[in-house]
């Protein structure tokens, strides 16, 4: 069937009522208890797709990034950061590209770039991490920092060889004053490992894969932490009819226990929680399973509290449309107790919430499933 062009009086008519439908959702989601702001970081940029955002404090702010362009894996991708100031984000910037080399030609030749993380030294640089490569099985770590809190970058510099960084979810700062990161790799079944550096990036070890990727392909793990010094690692599941995974380490990330489910769904989709300043633990996740040819694998993003990383009891429902996507969330709490949320909107832009926590109403799942009235 061939398409028809709107005539010039629908097109302000379709723009208007897309509007009123995304200010409609926007409203609905600020209804919830909690929800104290809901905007998206940009409304315009150079790229048409993004994707995978990270975001952090710093003392002047809040600094979020992401990647983009054509799509994701097109070389073309890169790493973009926006900073807020006096509550508004800035126009998003590009810091970082694949480039490899610039040929005879005149032209680059370059990479797509991958999953930026962004953390916050006290009292130290801003750092970021990103990956560049053809795929998530042949990509390799990257880092550069920032000492005016986002404004300006050092220079790139790739990781060790094997050394990946922080894989796509944010590092906690032990007391030791170890940065430890969760990683992963995908190019001989998806296994995930652990890496620590005590000199903001300058050497690291690593830690062997903690299971063999055949049981349980898993990735990207997210770290809560407990009262009695254990962490936690939520892991994504490759199986996405399966569950999220959990391990504990109980010696600052040396060893960790066996990967096992928990009650809640993943679509082999990505997550991110943090343990909260009252001592609970908030992940943001999409509560559904992907199943065979589900529409809803990601058209569902969702927040969940726990005081033990066990047993969560649903707190938002943040998007809900169907065969949309709405993935890949970063979760941080500021210094004044507020928590900030970021996440993919239909790879078109990145949404921005912040909630507080104190004002969360907890229901309760009904046979596992998203309570929606």
């Amino acid at each position: 069937m061939s398409g028809r062009r709107l005539s010039p009086f629908f097109v302000p008519v379709r723009i208007a009522i897309l509007a009123f439908l995304l200010q409609t959702s926007f409203l609905a989601a600020a209804e919830q208890p909690g929800i104290v702001l809901r905007e998206f970081i940009y409304n315009e940029a150079p790229f048409p797709e993004c994707h995978a955002s990270t975001i952090e404090e710093t003392p002047s702010g809040l600094v979020a990034a992401w990647f983009g362009g054509t799509e994701e894996k097109h070389p073309d991708v890169g790493i973009w950061v926006s900073r807020q100031e006096n509550g508004k984000w800035l126009t998003p910037v590009e810091v970082a590209d694949g480039v490899q080399y610039v040929g005879v030609d005149g032209k680059p030749h370059r990479h797509p770039t991958w999953n930026p993380v962004l953390f916050q030294y006290p009292n130290g640089p801003l750092m970021l991490f990103w990956k560049c490569g053809p795929t998530p099985d042949t990509w390799w770590g990257m880092k550069a920092q920032s000492l005016d809190d986002g404004k300006t970058w050092s220079t790139a510099e790739r990781l060790p060889e094997h050394i990946d960084g922080p894989v796509r979810n944010k590092p906690i700062l032990l007391k030791s004053g170890v940065l430890l990161c969760g990683s992963s790799t995908e190019f001989d079944g998806w296994r995930v490992h652990f890496e620590m550096t005590s000199d903001q990036g300058k050497t690291w070890q690593r830690t062997p894969a903690i299971h063999d990727g055949k049981t349980f392909g898993a990735i990207q793990p997210t770290l809560l932490r407990h009262p009695d010094g254990a962490i936690q690692a939520l892991c994504r599941n490759k199986n996405g009819e399966g569950s999220i995974l959990s391990t504990i380490s109980k010696d600052d990330g040396k060893s960790w226990s066996e990967l096992t489910p928990i009650d809640l769904p993943n679509p082999n989709s990505g997550i991110d929680g943090v343990t909260l300043a009252d001592g609970r633990h908030l992940l943001v996740y999409n509560h559904t399973h992907r199943g065979s040819g589900s529409p809803r694998a990601r058209a569902m993003m969702n927040v969940a509290v726990s005081s033990d990383g066990i047993n969560w009891k649903p707190a938002l429902l943040l998007d809900n449309e169907a065969k949309a996507e709405f993935s890949y969330p970063a979760v941080i709490q500021k210094s004044d107790g507020q928590v900030h949320i970021t996440y993919t909107w239909k790879r078109q832009r990145l949404t921005h919430v912040v909630v507080k926590p104190a004002e969360l109403v907890l229901g309760e799942f009904k046979d596992g499933q998203w309570p929606l009235e």
